[in-house]
């Protein structure tokens, strides 16, 4: 079923209210039973970055950090088996993988007496076991696991649901036997941005002409459409686009949104 501003605007209030938590996640899915799982889990996500961003900033500053090493390292002390750092990061609302990236780095710093390279801190999240201390490697691990919206994880998830959205786009142009040139096929000829799709022959849908498809698989909110025409589509065609909600081809996007012009 299609998703009205209305309801939208009532599902960001109410996450407003929660924790980015797994239990947030089925009180929102009991809450509005009428729409689907994907849907909630990504204007979820979306909306909890939203707040990551705007108080980013605070959990970054020196004073911010060293606190959290502290009681990272006095927590540990007393019990190292507890999720320390996945506690110390649902007390100050902050994203779990965030929180062990921060305490991880500081860790290394200390350890190395010089500022980590972001490729080896990327590479110690995304495999815990090359970090030179167990404790805080279970930590890491403890809080990429239980991260629902952040982390090398969550990273994977997004690039495959991402990937199975094309394809499934893919599969219905074929189903409706629509001449199409794929996003591989144009930078093969030496485009660099391109869309999902073009149409070699332009359809209509709810009365506009598609010429061309581009695939998100997340919610299309207002804000993410203000960011993707900025970032991506204005360079697809230097001309008004057309961003809409729709049912392509019969067929319902629910957690994806798609772009059309």
């Amino acid at each position: 079923m299609k998703l009205s501003k209305a309801q939208y605007d009532e599902i960001a209030q109410f996450l407003g209210h929660v924790q980015p938590t797994r239990q947030s996640l089925r009180k929102l899915k009991e809450k509005f039973p009428s729409q689907s799982q994907s849907t909630l889990l990504s204007i979820f996500s979306q909306e909890y970055q939203k707040q990551i961003k705007r108080t980013h900033a605070k959990h970054h500053t020196a004073e911010a950090v060293e606190t959290y090493y502290q009681r990272y390292l006095n927590g540990v002390m007393k019990n190292a088996a507890a999720p320390v750092l996945l506690e110390l990061a649902n007390e100050v609302d902050f994203a779990p993988s965030l929180m062990a990236r921060i305490v991880l780095e500081r860790f290394l710093q200390e350890r190395e007496q010089a500022i980590p390279s972001k490729t080896l801190i990327n590479s110690m999240l995304r495999d815990p076991s090359q970090i030179p201390d167990g404790v805080l490697a279970n930590q890491v691990y403890q809080c990429t696991v239980n991260d629902c919206c952040y982390g090398p994880l969550v990273d994977c998830i997004k690039h495959a649901i991402g990937h199975e959205h094309e394809v499934l786009l893919r599969e219905m142009l074929l189903e409706k036997n629509l001449s199409f040139i794929a996003e591989d096929q144009l930078r093969a000829k030496g485009y660099d941005k391109t869309p999902d799709f073009i149409l070699e022959v332009p359809v209509a849908v709810e009365g506009h002409i598609i010429h061309w498809i581009e695939s998100k698989a997340s919610f299309g909110d207002e804000s993410s459409h203000q960011a993707y025409l900025q970032d991506q589509f204005w360079s697809y065609w230097n001309r008004c686009l057309l961003l809409a909600f729709i049912e392509f081809l019969g067929v319902q996007y629910e957690e994806a949104f798609v772009t059309y012009c």
